[in-house]
């Protein structure tokens, strides 16, 4: 990553329906950028940001700090911001009232008070509500896109899906459930359709629901 330069990605990363993305970005209430440990993740931002479209992202930060330090040197190097998952809040929502771009990852297990379970091949996985909550309240679009390596190419595709169509029934509760579900659908069809690309395995369904036994 810290050898690529804007006049040296395109033969490494292209896009693939970067209109989606740009479609969104003219609307002007900021993009939520949902995307998964698919192909080089940490390729995707960084590739974008290269291209002149920088943006922040939520992270987890590394148990160790050296290497923290060091990941994180490499993540913003093309011009990109780190959010830290703890209190991120205020941050996201700033971002997004000044028409940016934030990334969050939707294809991790979480705690029960944290998410909801909704389908995920065919099996209840508790997944953050953290994306959905955020666009219900501000409005912002949400922006499927992962990074696919395409093997007749020999090249990276940085994939942009349309925005998403959510569900505004006027229960806010339910909505929460039916457009994280709508989320889910989305990443499971990306995964059924490059299933060598997503990586991120890792007791995906480890949060049960109450009285439901571990999986693992």
């Amino acid at each position: 990553m810290p050898k690529l330069r804007p006049e040296t990605i395109s033969p490494v990363v292209i896009y693939d329906g970067f209109e989606n993305f740009a479609a969104a970005m003219q609307q002007g209430r900021g993009t939520l950028f949902l995307t998964a440990h698919f192909g080089a993740w940490e390729l995707c931002p960084y590739a974008h940001a290269l291209y002149g479209h920088p943006l922040k992202f939520v992270v987890r930060p590394i148990d160790n700090p050296l290497i923290d330090g060091l990941v994180n040197h490499y993540r913003t190097l093309s011009g990109n911001k780190i959010i830290e998952k703890t209190n991120a809040l205020k941050e996201i929502l700033t971002t997004l009232k000044h028409g940016g771009a934030v990334g969050i990852l939707v294809d991790q297990n979480t705690t029960r008070d944290a998410g909801v379970f909704v389908p995920f091949f065919g099996i209840p996985a508790c997944t953050t509500t953290s994306l959905i909550t955020i666009a219900l309240r501000t409005d912002a679009a949400i922006v499927p896109g992962v990074l696919i390596w395409d093997h007749q190419l020999r090249k990276h595709r940085l994939r942009f899906e349309p925005p998403l169509e959510l569900t505004r029934s006027g229960n806010p509760q339910q909505d929460i459930v039916d457009n994280t579900a709508l989320c889910s659908r989305l990443l499971e069809g990306l995964v059924r359709k490059h299933p060598d690309q997503w990586l991120w395995v890792h007791r995906r369904w480890k949060t049960r629901p109450e009285g439901e036994k571990e999986l693992y």
